[in-house]
């Protein structure tokens, strides 16, 4: 019999199964369902096309862009909490698929959200205290300089840091993991950032 170096099935599906239910629920896709039914179309045709709190910010209605940030990061919090239930390695598991499914939903053929606030989900519950914290970051750097995305990729950046400090080393691999995502689809808003060109929060485009 050939070895299997991961171990056999039955000891390694709840992890498959924890990553799994995590990216459907992360996959669910609050920004673009809001604005349907409240008959605003579709957020992904304004702004940036992104699904997220921000750009359904640029719509003019702050408590559906409200409604979408607490849903997305919500989805991620749960998805922690529940993989909690059997263990930290399905929390973890399981708050990644969320993150993943946010930024790439299968329903959306896999273009989704630049998952900050899935990300802020996934730390207050895997590590409060850093989550707190990159909360405290994001919004001290978006009010400082007005731009989301220059707020979301410096908690982002801290993220890791803030785990480390806390001496959380399987969590801060998560921060990091979910960071380097964070970057990639922020590769747009980081040049226009450079250029000048990035709207500020509350700006329609």
């Amino acid at each position: 019999m050939m070895p299997t170096p991961l171990g056999d099935f039955s000891y390694i599906w709840p992890y498959w199964a924890a990553a799994a239910f995590g990216y459907l629920l992360g996959s669910i896709p609050f920004g673009l369902v809001l604005t349907r039914l409240a008959g605003l179309g579709d957020v992904r045709n304004i702004g940036s096309g992104s699904i997220g709190a921000t750009n359904v910010l640029r719509t003019g209605n702050k408590g559906l862009a409200a409604l979408t940030l607490v849903l997305d990061g919500g989805k991620g919090a749960a998805a922690v909490l529940l993989g909690a239930m059997y263990g930290p390695d399905t929390a973890v598991l399981a708050g990644g698929g969320a993150f993943i499914g946010h930024l790439f939903p299968i329903w959306l053929k896999f273009k989704g959200g630049k998952g900050m606030a899935t990300f802020i989900g996934v730390m207050l519950v895997a590590n409060w205290p850093a989550g707190l914290l990159c909360c405290l970051t994001w919004l001290a750097v978006a009010a400082l300089f007005r731009f989301s995305s220059l707020a979301s990729l410096t908690a982002a950046l801290a993220g890791p840091g803030y785990a480390y400090w806390l001496g959380n080393w399987q969590i801060m691999e998560l921060a990091a993991f979910m960071t380097v995502l964070v970057f990639l689809r922020h590769h747009q808003n980081i040049r226009r950032l450079v250029t000048g060109a990035e709207p500020k929060i509350g700006a329609k485009k």
